[in-house]
């Protein structure tokens, strides 16, 4: 079948196009045109999904039976796209849990939760618009997938990949001390590529809380897993969650997926009951790790998109930590 998929040369929309290739789809991506091409097998269409024009102009006449939309970043790009691919036979959409009200701190007890319904131009008001206004055009061939953490291969933003960095060069390593135990889910990009391409085939629709298992491992688990992958020799530095916010540690950014205690009881607290029921696969953590380890060795590095800075404990307020640490 002929699938678009809008995104496509990054991170997960890379995956996307490998997994609809790989089952004999016809593809062809529409971005702006300023991050790479696609993988090799698909064509690619460029233009701006803000303008109304853009895609219809790159389609030419190319209809599309299925889509995959990995990249809605405005409330204008899901009006555009929902006016030209309204006739489509399924369209899976990445939205994310930041369309919850309540995501962070959560917990989100299941799809029914609350979303936004605000008019701030912030990303989890937007994917909540997007959801609604595409989702009134095409029904229950309308799936929207709102995705938690993502990790693998090819990602961008590298919040794995600098612990990853940081673990393979070895020595004492600032980690926060009531936060190892934290139970985490992650999603890795290449389960969800070839799910959403299923999902769009079947014409599936409605809500779906995209991520894995809920306490399929722990903070410190997977930090475990990343020194046993690089085979560093790192030494796990504890500091107080009190100590690291006074010297101005941001969560998130400073120690990539550390959320403070009071927000992590229940941020990884989704119940994914339907992505299992809807055959959402979940790969061992640790393959997901070694793999994007091995992808980082060969020194291919994907920019981080415009605007997007790369996360990590700068080496000066490291070094402070350290020393306060003894």
């Amino acid at each position: 079948m002929r699938l678009l998929v809008l995104g496509g040369t990054h991170f997960l929309g890379r995956h996307v196009v490998s997994a609809a290739l790989d089952r004999g789809h016809e593809v062809a991506t529409f971005t702006r045109g300023v991050s790479g091409a696609p993988p090799v097998g698909a064509r690619s269409l460029t233009g701006d999904r803000d303008d109304p024009a853009a895609l219809p102009a790159a389609l030419d006449g190319w209809r599309p039976e299925l889509v995959v939309d990995t990249s809605c970043q405005t409330r204008a790009a899901a009006v555009h796209a929902a006016a030209a691919l309204a006739d489509v036979a399924g369209y899976a959409f990445v939205s994310s849990l930041n369309a919850y009200r309540a995501w962070p701190p959560g917990p989100i007890a299941g799809e029914q939760e609350p979303t936004w319904d605000s008019d701030e131009d912030t990303y989890g008001p937007v994917k909540a618009h997007a959801e609604r206004v595409l989702g009134a055009v095409l029904g229950e061939r309308f799936l929207t997938a709102r995705a938690g953490l993502i990790v693998g291969p090819h990602d961008p933003l590298s919040r794995l990949g600098w612990w990853l960095d940081r673990i393979a060069a070895g020595g004492r390593v600032v980690v926060p001390a009531e936060g190892l135990d934290q139970p985490i889910a992650l999603i890795d990009a290449r389960d969800l590529a070839g799910w959403l391409v299923e999902m769009a085939e079947r014409g599936q629709g409605g809500p779906v809380n995209a991520t894995g298992p809920a306490g399929m491992t722990t903070f410190g688990g997977l930090l475990d897993t990343c020194r046993e992958v690089t085979g560093g020799d790192a030494e796990w530095v504890p500091v107080p969650e009190a100590e690291l916010l006074s010297a101005g540690v941001q969560e998130w950014t400073h120690l990539p997926l550390w959320l403070a205690t009071g927000a992590a009881r229940t941020a990884w607290d989704v119940d994914t009951s339907r992505a299992r029921e809807l055959g959402l696969p979940s790969r061992p953590v640790r393959d997901s790790v070694a793999d994007t380890w091995a992808r980082m060795q060969t020194g291919d590095r994907p920019q981080p998109p415009a605007g997007r800075e790369l996360p990590g404990l700068p080496p000066d307020l490291e070094q402070r930590l350290l020393t306060s640490a003894g």
